[in-house]
């Protein structure tokens, strides 16, 4: 499992490759803290190359939300599939969250 960040203005586009779980969430809250410290506004996290998300790890999506909320910004989750959407819908953090297929539909819908 590992985290990228890429950074274009006040976008901060983070990369989940494995697992969101409880031994990783924090490394992954810190790195998306650090860059809406920085002035990152919009969030899009990708889990295109991940399948997994436990409980802890969708606390920390819930946390994330609300600290970006209050800094005016929003976070955005693209690139779930199936079973992770179906986890989302089942949960109703579908909306909580808002849902893209891809980076680039997140970021149009700026």
């Amino acid at each position: 499992m590992s985290f990228s960040l890429e950074r274009m203005d006040d976008i901060a586009i983070v990369t989940v490759d494995g697992q969101l779980v409880v031994t990783n969430r924090q490394e992954f809250k810190q790195t998306i803290l650090d860059a809406v410290e920085q002035g990152a506004r919009l969030v899009v996290v990708d889990f295109t190359t991940s399948g997994y998300i436990d409980s802890s790890g969708l606390g920390a999506l819930v946390s994330l939300s609300r600290r970006l909320r209050d800094a005016g910004g929003d976070l955005r989750l693209v690139g779930l599939n199936e079973d992770l959407r179906t986890l989302f819908e089942l949960t109703r953090l579908d909306a909580l969250f808002p849902l893209y297929a891809t980076r680039a539909d997140a970021l149009a819908a700026r």
